[in-house]
C-alpha cells in the first residue's frame, strides 16, 4: 500500500474549532455522518429550516461525483484524480471509486481542514498498485496544490480534477475562475475536470446561504447558471452537458431529478 500525506506533523485535532460552525462538518451532518459537533447541528438544522432540499443536494452532490469518477476510470482510462475539497471521508470516496475499476490509480486529496486532515490520515488509504495522498492546502494557493500534487502523480500524463461545491468558497468570481484555469494549464491535454455548484437561482437556497453567511461562519458564494457554466470554458464538454445534477448519466433507476434546479455540474475534457 502506498500513501503520505504532505500535511503538518502537528496534530490537527488541537486546531479544531468547535464554537463556530464549519462548512465540511455541517456537510457530514446533512450526509448523516458522525463527525461534527453541536455548533454544526443547530447551523445545519437552521438551514435545512429554511430550504429543506439541501439534504437532497448534498446526496446528489456525492451520487454525481461517483458517477463521474466511475466513468473517467472506466470510460476514459484515467488513472489519476486531484479532489480539491475532499471534505470529510464517508463511504466511497474518489480514491475507492477509481481504485475498484483500476487498482492502480493514484488520488491526492487537497483541503485545509484539520478535522478532514486527521481523518484523511486514518481513512484515506489504498490498493497495492496505487497510491493516495493528502495535500493540506488552500485553493487559493494552486501553485502549492501542484506541486505537492506532483510528488503522488504524473502531471505530464491526464488527470481528473474534481471540484465539487467547492468554488464558493471563493468569494471573486473572475478569481475562482483563474485559479480552476491556472490548474487546468498545468495538466495535460486529455485530462478532465468534473464540477459541481449551487446555482443562485433557488430562492429558499438562496436565502438559506444568506442566513448562513451572516451567522459567522465562513461565507458560501452561489452563482448564476451561466457563471456555473462558464468554468468549462475551453473544455470539451462531455454530454449531457452541464445539467442538473441527478441528470449527468444517471443510473438505471435512479430519482428523478426534482423539478426546480438547486445545483449543475458536468464533465469537460481538455483537448
Amino acid at each position: 500500500m502506498t500513501e503520505h500525506s504532505s500535511a503538518p506533523a502537528t496534530d490537527p485535532l488541537a486546531m479544531i474549532d468547535t464554537t463556530v460552525p464549519h462548512s465540511a462538518r455541517i456537510w457530514n451532518y446533512w450526509l448523516g455522518g458522525k463527525d461534527n459537533y453541536p455548533i454544526d447541528h443547530v447551523a445545519g438544522e437552521a438551514f435545512r429550516e429554511v430550504f429543506p432540499g439541501i439534504t437532497d443536494l448534498a446526496r446528489d452532490s456525492r451520487a454525481f461525483l461517483s458517477r463521474a469518477v466511475r466513468y473517467l476510470a472506466g470510460e476514459e482510462g484515467i488513472r489519476q484524480f486531484l479532489d480539491i475539497g475532499t471534505g470529510l471521508p464517508t463511504a466511497d470516496n474518489t480514491h475507492q471509486i477509481a481504485q475498484r475499476v483500476a487498482p492502480e490509480a493514484r488520488i491526492v486529496y487537497v483541503d485545509n481542514d484539520p478535522l478532514v486532515l486527521a481523518h484523511a490520515r486514518a481513512l484515506l488509504t489504498s490498493t497495492p498498485e496505487g497510491a493516495t495522498d493528502y495535500i493540506d492546502a488552500d485553493l487559493h494557493d494552486p501553485d502549492t496544490i501542484l506541486r505537492e500534487a506532483a510528488k503522488t502523480l504524473d502531471l505530464s500524463r491526464p488527470v481528473a480534477l474534481t471540484l465539487m461545491q467547492v468554488s464558493g468558497h471563493i468569494s471573486d468570481y473572475d478569481e475562482a475562475r483563474t485559479i480552476v484555469s491556472t490548474i487546468l494549464r498545468a495538466l495535460p491535454p486529455g485530462s478532465y475536470l468534473a464540477f459541481n455548484d449551487s446555482v443562485d437561482t433557488n430562492k429558499a437556497n438562496a436565502e438559506a446561504t444568506r442566513r448562513y453567511n451572516n451567522s459567522g461562519a465562513v461565507p458560501y458564494y452561489l452563482r448564476s447558471p451561466e457563471q456555473l457554466a462558464a468554468f468549462f470554458e475551453g473544455l470539451e464538454l462531455l454530454k449531457p452537458g452541464v445539467v442538473p445534477l441527478a441528470e449527468w448519466r444517471p443510473e438505471p433507476g435512479a430519482r428523478a431529478a426534482s423539478g426546480e434546479v438547486i445545483a449543475i455540474g458536468g464533465v469537460g475534457r481538455k483537448a
